[in-house]
């Protein structure tokens, strides 16, 4: 199958990209699972962007809001990307209106939230389920466009580049193959304009307030195809993911509490219904997401309790239930009244701040090969993300990639002749008994993850998190080469290689820095205050 645009990932990165790119030629489409099980369609918190003068909070501007990315990215942030991917917040809300986004008015002005990190109240919502209104937006749009060719349930499983195919001159894309999930036959998608757009790697680890689908994909297959990864060390922990033991399923396990209640008051409180974060930080409730992460892990660990509390007994009743529907509704289900009784939280693996090194416009180091969203290490999150610029950078860099695009690959310049590309080479039919294995090495991957390069982590537990790692790529290479392809396999391998590439970048950052805490260089390290990449020969 052959298109002008290959599009892999389904969130507000590759559908905004997607809708654009189809102005100008054939796009196809790909999400391994249903368009709606993507990060951006669970995100509950909201998008940030400095408004008009007459419709943001007096006192704020994009200075503000670039002085706020810069102090939560802790000295590693691209300011020149932060600044080209901010100065676009008020483009990118407008777009989103026209397209049927519904953000949440107080009268004639919209209602501006505020959360951890941010100096003025710039956050627009639709209600809890910002994203779910942002994502069905675009798959509305996406799906009536008749140059778009969603195809879903169809896993990418390596991009296909010449230098992979021995031509030495120049490395560039030639598309991907994919294995179309309901019939188990692999197919060649050919295209000389690739997006990543596949989000994030949370299921790396036990505890994740993200989708089953998040497996590392995009940065996995980057990687084997040889462009540059960086700063996959900063993992940044959610401080609040609700906890309910008694809980059972995907969405129990890792049911997410927005940062928006914190925003609105809500306030953290240890086992004896104590005000804590005061010690860790001025801004007590509503500091930085790796300052609120770690000081949940130390309050838990001190005291040997299960949680902490996120406490909002104190508002007016009926607030949460009008203002948070989707999480007051969710608790009640799971049989808590947040209304009554403070909620029990803990941290869980969120957003990678991290991922494929690009310039500002979305390229990476293979030409016609462009990342953009959570798989892309742009520049702007540096060390650690401000809350709600994740769904900002996915739809600008969404833009600026497909201007990028245009330019240096034109429709009117011939696209040099591609080679004969193989058919892909796989292996033989799994024997029925190997399955419970690979189940098993998928359970020890996040446990390891969890237990060995979490919130707090020392050189001692990374190493033996390497060594371990080491022998499951090992086990792992065996059930991709041994047996015929499913989901899971394809799943396991990129979630391995991911882990492996967090685990290595954390080992070479001998300092701590945003979301990067180690117990053995407790300290920044000014002349350690640079990017960590690393790149497959």
């Amino acid at each position: 199958m052959t298109s002008d645009f290959l599009v892999i990932g389904c969130g507000i990165a590759g559908l905004t990209f997607a809708i654009r790119a189809a102005e100008h030629g054939s796009v196809t489409l790909l999400t391994k699972g249903k368009p709606m099980e993507s990060n951006t369609a669970w995100a509950q918190g909201g998008i940030a962007g400095v408004l008009p003068e007459s419709l943001r909070e007096q006192g704020d501007n994009v200075e503000s809001h670039v002085a706020d990315t810069l102090d939560a990215g802790a000295g590693l942030c691209d300011e020149e990307a932060v600044r080209a991917i901010l100065k676009e917040g008020g483009k990118t809300i407008e777009h989103l209106i026209s397209s049927g986004v519904n953000f949440d008015k107080d009268g004639e002005k919209f209602s501006l939230g505020k959360e951890g990190g941010h100096s003025y109240r710039r956050i627009l919502h639709s209600k809890d389920t910002t994203g779910k209104e942002i994502a069905e937006s675009l798959l509305e749009i996406a799906r009536k466009h008749s140059n778009i060719k969603i195809l879903e349930e169809h896993f990418a499983i390596d991009l296909i580049t010449s230098g992979k195919l021995g031509m030495v001159s120049e490395d560039r894309v030639l598309g991907a193959y994919v294995l179309d999930e309901k019939s188990g036959t692999v197919h060649t998608f050919r295209s000389d304009r690739v997006l990543l757009a596949t989000g994030g790697c949370g299921k790396v680890y036990l505890y994740t307030t993200n989708p089953d689908s998040s497996t590392g994909d995009g940065v996995a297959m980057a990687w084997r195809a040889g462009a540059r990864i960086s700063n996959m060390e900063f993992v940044q922990f959610h401080p609040t993911c609700f906890f309910n033991p008694a809980a059972t399923g995907a969405e129990a396990r890792s049911f997410l509490v927005s940062e928006a209640v914190r925003g609105e008051g809500g306030i953290l409180r240890d086992n004896s219904g104590h005000e804590f974060m005061e010690k860790y930080d001025k801004r007590k409730s509503l500091a930085p997401r790796d300052i609120v992460a770690r000081a949940i892990d130390h309050e838990i660990k001190k005291t040997g309790a299960h949680c902490v509390y996120l406490d909002v007994t104190h508002k007016p009743k009926g607030f949460m239930k009008e203002r948070f529907p989707h999480i007051h509704k969710t608790l009640l289900d799971f049989g808590h009244d947040c209304e009554k009784d403070p909620i029990p939280v803990v941290p869980a693996a969120h957003y990678q701040c991290g991922g494929v090194v690009t310039d500002v416009n979305g390229q990476t180091d293979i030409r016609g090969l462009f990342a953009i969203g959570e798989v892309a290490c742009t520049g702007l999150h540096g060390a650690n993300r401000l809350a709600s610029n994740s769904l900002l950078e996915g739809h600008v860099m969404a833009r600026l990639a497909l201007e990028e695009i245009l330019r240096v690959h034109p429709f009117s310049n011939p696209t040099p002749d591609a080679p004969t590309i193989p058919a892909w080479e796989y292996g033989d039919t799994a024997p029925p008994d190997e399955q419970v294995v690979i189940y098993h090495n998928w359970d020890e991957i996040r446990r390891l993850m969890w237990d060995y390069v979490s919130i707090v982590r020392t050189t001692n537990r990374l190493e033996r998190a390497a060594h371990r790692l080491i022998n499951l790529r090992k086990e792992v290479r065996s059930f991709y080469w041994g047996h015929r392809v499913t989901p899971d396999i394809l799943e396991l391998r990129n979630l391995v290689a991911t882990a492996s590439l967090v685990v290595d970048c954390a080992l070479r950052r001998k300092e701590s820095r945003g979301i990067h805490y180690t117990l053995d260089y407790p300290e920044q390290d000014p002349k350690a205050c640079k990017s960590i990449t690393l790149r497959r020969f």
